[in-house]
């Protein structure tokens, strides 16, 4: 026994000391780093909606985490070696290991390499509202691995970046408010238009609204006949993300103003002929009768 407890005492003093300063490093070390991140997040995630704020945001994340990986797996490895683990054959074994793993999860290799693209070409960041592998949601969370979705109901979904073909990105750099307003056939277009156009010169100037808007209206005339109405499409250049709040309120102020002009918006309506019922008569039109 007392010869374990001097072997035990020599190896505490040859090693134990330098695994207990390796542990205390890392620990300082994650905490200098976490230190670094916030003051990189304070400085530059200000305004989660500018381009810098997102790109800032995202890029946050992945390096925190893989800054914390790397750090503890250093850390792991110099342990291992004070333990008196041989590393070489070990980081051998390990590679093959690796190796092996890789030709049984291709499909993770795959979202952590599309991961890896999708943040280094900014094709989409947290904060964005982006439509990716026919899900749509505002990006709560990029990891090498998924991106984390949530839609306007408050549901989370996980999509792995690998099935990422095509991602359409509502929120980069600038957005568009597309509104289409429908009136009767038997209103003047040129009053119609010029209602609207003062509507949304009106919204442009409101202190409420003229930051989220970055140019003028604009108005792209009658864009189709329907059935019963006739449709005028226009639009706003607004700020990422705000172009829903700013439709939305166009829309409101323009049915205040036709109601103000007197204007109809129609509804859909159809008018039934209806032929004669008496036995032996050639069916002609008799009358008609509206349905709305």
């Amino acid at each position: 026994m007392s010869t374990f407890i001097h072997i035990t005492q020599q190896w505490a003093v040859a090693h134990g000391i330098k695994i207990v300063g390796i542990i205390l490093a890392t620990q300082l070390l994650l905490l200098f780093l976490k230190v670094i991140v916030g003051r990189f997040e304070k400085h530059f995630i200000s305004n989660t909606t500018t381009e810098k704020g997102k790109r800032a945001k995202t890029l946050s994340s992945i390096i925190n985490k893989t800054v914390m990986i790397t750090v503890y797996t250093t850390a792991l490895i110099m342990i291992v070696a004070e333990c008196g683990v041989a590393i070489g054959p070990l980081l051998a074994g390990a590679g093959i290991a690796g190796l092996a793993i890789g030709f049984g999860a291709q499909n993770l290799v795959k979202d952590i390499i599309s991961g890896f693209f999708v943040i280094l070409e900014n094709q989409i960041r947290v904060g964005d509202v982006v439509t990716i592998a026919g899900v749509s949601g505002m990006v709560e969370e990029i990891s090498l691995r998924t991106t984390r979705l949530r839609d306007v109901e408050g549901r989370v979904h996980i999509v792995p970046n690998g099935l990422i073909e095509v991602a359409t990105n509502f929120t980069c750099e600038w957005s568009r408010a597309l509104v289409e307003i429908g009136v009767a056939y038997k209103e003047d277009i040129d009053r119609v238009t010029a209602v609207l156009q003062t509507v949304g010169t009106a919204l442009c100037a409101d202190p409420n609204f003229k930051d989220m808007i970055l140019e003028p209206m604009t108005m792209q005339g009658v864009d189709s006949l329907g059935e019963s109405s006739v449709n005028i499409r226009m639009f706003f250049k607004t700020v990422p993300i705000r172009q829903w709040e700013v439709a939305r309120e166009f829309r409101k102020r323009v049915k205040k103003a036709f109601d103000e002009q007197g204007i109809s918006i129609p509804f859909p309506h159809r008018t039934i002929y209806m032929g004669s019922n008496t036995p032996g008569a050639p069916d002609t039109d008799s009358g008609h009768l509206p349905l709305e």
